[in-house]
């Protein structure tokens, strides 16, 4: 066996170029930063903290009620009035909020839950005006003595101006009070109103979530602001960089716990005042929850569910890795956590994943709670990453936060990226930091290939609408800004990384905006120089307002590298000899620190292909998935040929690893899509069971017969993956295996005898092949479920059913909230989407409803863009694209908010899937006939 050479941080080619910018940025945030922790020291309110008592009236003295209703000015016609545009005037700062929110939780006489509220907030005149502008979205007000909809008071000695008019704007979803003379520039003046509310079940701003528990109904009122729904809360200045001062008292019944992003006060339910703060950070929540705390550092730490799930012990967990992490993320920053309480609440109802509420943090059950008599070791995993993503929040986003919505990527890349370090601080025997290539980078590359793609950060003026702010929470802000960090972190070491993040306090008087020129004097005190001729400008635009990543080509015979925009017209440059000669082969991109792909001559290629048959450990771990994902997406961009990508999967008969296996089963799942309605999928099954089988028996082995699980949390992961394989692929002791767990269970619905770990893949398996009596059972125990997590195993395992009949039904249930919940209802058609007997029946499904799923189902940023990618995303036919266009063309009115860019999508990844179709056929079926061992 020749030699290999391992390259990660080759001359020039990715590496040098944008170092020494990462770290200026790095710094500059860091800087902006400790600016922050300074300015939020030294503000305080004008009125020494003092709260508004109960109860919430009208400025006459009479209760708040649901039928008030308020003048509308509707717009006829595009204008260029400041009410028109969407973004606030640079006229008015705000200083503090004072704001008193009393949600019920049983309904009115119209059959509506509501809330009532009273504020005020005093901000500044910053620019001569006679207009305030503040957001309001589904709100109503009661109107003042002089007939309007606001009250303003001067709290200097000048008076306040009269009130000319007042309007809701509803496009714009603005407050508008035009004055009859203009505010004073310094002056502070204060604006109250009251108001009414709907507390819906639309997951966004003040919303109820609903649960059962010991019989009993129970609502919960909580909320989801970002990135522009505090305004369905209360009248606010509802952007980033308007932070201020929040005092909050919330009215709730007795026997419930009210919670704010302040400790409270309950014997009169208000709360300390905040830190200066955004809108969007904002939560209060009154439920009939419990809790469990702990204290770390005079930092007190308490996690909130369901009285149950505390009772059952399921905040444990939860609770002793969020002191850990903390103390590790202190470390990081090189500063000490700015509140002294961490609250983490569990909700039933909840759109994200989580919400990084500053000292609130708010969690799907799926996110927080954990069971180890349900848990997976995936679930578990989850869990410890989203609390250190959200606490990683708390510094960088929360104390530290953008100017506006167009640079997310910092915000939300960051924390996606520091989330594996926090995670790995809690869980040192999971190896987890290397999950980042599977979990972000590969992910990210599917998307960032495309040229629908967008850079990571996008002009200001080009992102002004809520729906434009929520189409940037996607996969690019995420997972490319987590990969591009990673990379800079590589490149730089971790320690100069976070050294850049702590050398702040050296430097904070002297930054005044990030990428200024005094950056580089940040640099240099790293002992960190640019390239010659270089800015940070020039540096940090090719990776943050260019889209895509380039592909890197090395030549061993000739000793060229060059590198191209991936799937763009290529742009060669040269490179300093690396010419490789005799048996010896060479790999790049060690360890997949780097944000490209790596394509080699045809020659190294094979001498590649011959170490992963004889001698694969050779190549590490993450390289070995790398030269996988990496083969088969050069292949799709017609760089290799498709059968050289898919000889990169013959030597898994030997491989035990899971991180190759999955990114092999990643990329085969592609060849499924494709041809799985197809002659060529018989084929396909059969040499991906002679591939998995001997990794089944090799788990079926070292656990007994499938009677324990592996200690590695990796080979945890790849165990499922056996079963799963190895079971759809029609492999008879499989089936037969999972068949008999779950008639096992049927017998006995009291006793689970499936392991958590499998239990997605065996529910699956065995209702698969099973009919309406398999089915029905599991949605009864789906029904009965009081832990989510297993009831989010019984949900996706329920969409693979092979009978059309139980599909549609289940399809139906999605529209009944009773059935299935708001925050489920579109990944459960992506479940069943993702079968291909639901495959066209999801599809009609969506383009038939699609008017009831946008208004009912918009409350969050990925629900759309995934549905409308999960949905086709096996589309390759020109008849299905047909539909595609018309399905575009026939809901332009409507719309698809934060999926307008998904459909663009789809329509450009169908398009490329036909063309690969047709290319490929009949090359890939010649391949799979002759790879298939003969019986």
């Amino acid at each position: 066996m020749g030699g290999g050479f391992y390259i990660s941080k080759f001359v020039g080619v990715v590496g040098i170029v944008f170092g020494a910018g990462a770290v200026a940025t790095v710094i500059a945030l860091a800087v902006v930063y400790s600016q922050e922790v300074a300015k939020n020291e030294a503000v305080s309110p004008t009125n020494g903290g003092s709260t508004i008592k109960p109860p919430v009236t009208t400025p006459g003295g009479s209760t708040v009620k649901p039928q008030i209703t308020t003048p509308v000015i509707p717009t006829t016609a595009p204008s260029n009035e400041p009410w028109d545009k969407y973004r606030l005037p640079d006229t008015l700062k705000p200083d503090h909020y004072n704001l008193t929110l009393w949600p019920r939780l049983t309904v009115n006489a119209q059959d509506l839950y509501i809330f009532t509220g009273k504020s005020y907030v005093v901000f500044q005149c910053v620019k001569e005006t006679d207009l305030i502008l503040i957001h309001s979205n589904k709100l109503n007000y009661t109107k003042w003595g002089d007939d309007h909809l606001a009250k303003l008071s001067a709290l200097g000695s000048t008076p306040a101006p009269t009130i000319k008019k007042s309007w809701l704007q509803p496009t714009t979803q603005f407050l508008v009070l035009e004055l009859n003379g203009k505010l004073a520039v310094g002056e502070s003046y204060q604006l109250d109103t009251v108001f009414v509310g709907e507390l819906a079940d639309d997951l966004g701003g003040f919303y109820r979530s609903v649960y059962t528990e010991e019989g009993e109904e129970k609502v919960v009122a909580t909320t989801q602001m970002q990135p522009t729904d505090a305004r369905k809360a209360f009248p606010c200045f509802d952007e980033p960089a308007m932070k201020a001062i929040f005092h909050i008292t919330l009215l709730h019944p007795p026997m419930t716990v009210a919670l704010s992003n302040g400790m409270e006060h309950v014997w009169r339910t208000s709360f300390d005042k905040t830190k200066k703060m955004s809108t969007y950070l904002l939560a209060f929540i009154v439920s009939d929850y419990d809790y469990i705390n702990s204290t770390n550092d005079n930092v007190l730490i308490r996690i909130y569910a369901r009285k149950k799930a505390i009772a059952d012990g399921q905040g444990e967990y939860a609770l002793s890795k969020t002191g850990p992490i903390l103390k590790f993320f202190e470390k990081y920053y090189n500063a000490t956590y700015p509140l002294p309480k961490s609250d983490q609440i569990a909700l039933p109802d909840f759109n994200a994943g989580a919400m990084e509420n500053w000292g609130l943090i708010t969690y799907r059950e799926t996110a927080l709670l954990y069971d180890p008599k349900m848990s997976s070791n995936s679930n578990k995993e989850r869990i410890a990453t989203i609390i250190a993503h959200e606490l990683a929040h708390m510094w960088f986003g929360n104390l530290v936060t953008l100017r506006w919505w167009n640079d997310l990527w910092l915000n939300e890349g960051f924390a996606s990226y520091v989330e594996y370090l926090g995670a790995n601080e809690a869980e040192p025997d999971w190896n987890i930091k290397d999950l980042i290539v599977l979990g972000d980078v590969h992910r990210v590359f599917a998307v960032d290939a495309l040229a629908s793609s967008h850079p990571l950060s996008s002009r200001e003026e080009d992102i002004q609408k809520p729906e434009q702010i929520s189409e940037l929470f996607d996969a690019i802000s995420y997972s490319k800004g987590a990969s591009v960090l990673r990379m800079l972190s590589d490149f730089l070491s971790e320690e100069v990384f976070s050294t850049g993040l702590s050398v702040c306090t050296v430097y904070y008087h002297i930054i005044n905006i990030i990428l200024s020129n005094t950056v580089l004097q940040a640099v240099n005190s790293t002992g960190t120089s640019l390239p010659t001729g270089q800015t940070v400008h020039s540096i940090m635009n090719r990776w943050v307002l260019q889209m895509g990543f380039p592909v890197v080509t090395i030549n061993t015979t000739t000793g060229l590298i060059n590198q191209q925009h991936f799937l763009l017209d290529p742009s060669t440059a040269g490179s300093p000899d690396m010419i490789v000669t005799g048996n010896n082969w060479i790999l790049a991109n060690l360890n997949v620190s780097g944000y490209y792909r790596v394509n080699y001559d045809n020659t190294n290629w094979e001498r590649l292909l011959g170490v992963l048959s004889s001698h694969h450990e050779s190549i590490p771990v993450i390289n070995r998935a790398q030269l996988v994902d990496d083969a088969f997406n050069l292949a799709r961009a017609k760089y290799i040929n498709t059968t050289l990508a898919l000889r990169t999967t013959k030597y898994l008969r030997s491989e035990r690893e899971y991180m190759p296996w999955e990114s092999a089963l990643d990329n085969l799942d592609f060849f499924y899509l494709m041809f799985d309605r197809s002659e060529i999928y018989g084929i396909m099954q059969t040499y991906l069971k002679y591939q998995i089988e001997p990794l089944f028996k090799h788990f079926g082995n070292i656990t007994g017969n499938w009677t324990e699980v592996p200690t590695g949390h990796m080979d945890q992961y790849n165990q499922a993956n056996a079963i799963r394989v190895a079971c759809s692929t029609g492999m008879e002791e499989c089936q037969t295996l999972t068949k008999g767990w779950y008639s096992q269970w049927m017998k006995d619905s009291a006793n689970n005898p499936i392991h958590p770990n499998l239990r997605t893949t065996v529910y699956c398996s065995a209702i698969a092949a099973g009919g309406a009596a398999e089915w029905e059972f599991g949605w009864d125990q789906f029904k009965a479920a009081t832990i989510a997590i297993e009831a989010d195993k019984l949900r996706s395992a329920l969409a693979c059913t092979k009978q059309p009949w139980l599909l549609n039904k289940y399809l139906e249930y999605t529209l009944d909230a009773n059935k299935i919940r708001k925050q489920d209802a579109t990944s459960t058609i992506v479940y069943i989407a993702s079968n291909v007997v639901g495959q066209s029946l999801a599809w009609d499904f969506m383009r038939d409803r699609w008017n009831y799923i946008f208004t009912q189902y918009g409350g969050g940023s990925f629900s759309f863009s995934n549905l409308i990618n999960g949905v086709t995303k096996r589309f390759s036919t020109e008849f299905e694209l047909k539909q595609l266009k018309q399905f575009q063309a026939d809901n332009s009115e409507v719309g698809f908010g934060s999926g307008t860019l998904a459909v663009s999508q789809s329509i450009e990844r169908t398009t490329a899937n036909i063309k690969w179709v047709a290319e490929n056929k009949d090359s890939v079926q010649t391949w799979f006939t002759t790879e298939v061992p003969k019986e």
